[in-house]
């Protein structure tokens, strides 16, 4: 674990997660040692993010759900882990765009401008798809405020 904390805070990232979740701070959506920083913090220290994150591995199926997706988006995490997230949870976004990417590529640092429509009156976001060929978990992040 502490070889993904050094590559985070080589790119700037905190040192600490444990800290960041305790004072409620992380990096930013599109931070360039994200991957990194969610790879070493704890689940308290995802949910504490002003962002939406899904953890998934690589079957696709959620893994963690984070507080502030599962708030936003109305979906409890009882409905959601162990899930399929492109096929059960957010069909809107079984598509090229993000599933299929998530799907062909196996490094993966992209954001996408994108409208969810699933259960919501249409709403703009940046999504910021995660993956390393290397890493057992892909993260989608949700950032809202746009």
């Amino acid at each position: 674990m502490s070889d993904a904390i050094d590559r985070a805070v080589s790119h700037g990232a905190s040192r600490d997660p444990a800290a960041d979740a305790a004072d409620g701070a992380g990096p930013s959506p599109f931070d360039p040692g994200l991957f990194d920083w969610l790879e070493a913090a704890s689940p308290e220290a995802r949910d504490n993010l002003p962002y939406g994150v899904a953890t998934l591995g690589t079957d696709g199926r959620v893994e963690h759900y984070g507080a502030t997706e599962s708030r936003l988006s109305g979906l409890g995490r009882d409905r959601v882990l162990g899930r399929d997230f492109f096929g059960t949870v957010a069909p809107c976004m079984n598509n090229f765009l993000v599933a299929h990417r998530f799907a062909t590529e196996p490094d993966l640092d992209a954001v996408v401008d994108y409208v969810l429509t699933l259960r919501m009156a249409p709403r703009k976001v940046k999504l910021r798809l995660l993956r390393r060929a290397d890493a057992p978990r892909m993260y989608l992040v949700i950032e809202r405020r746009v």
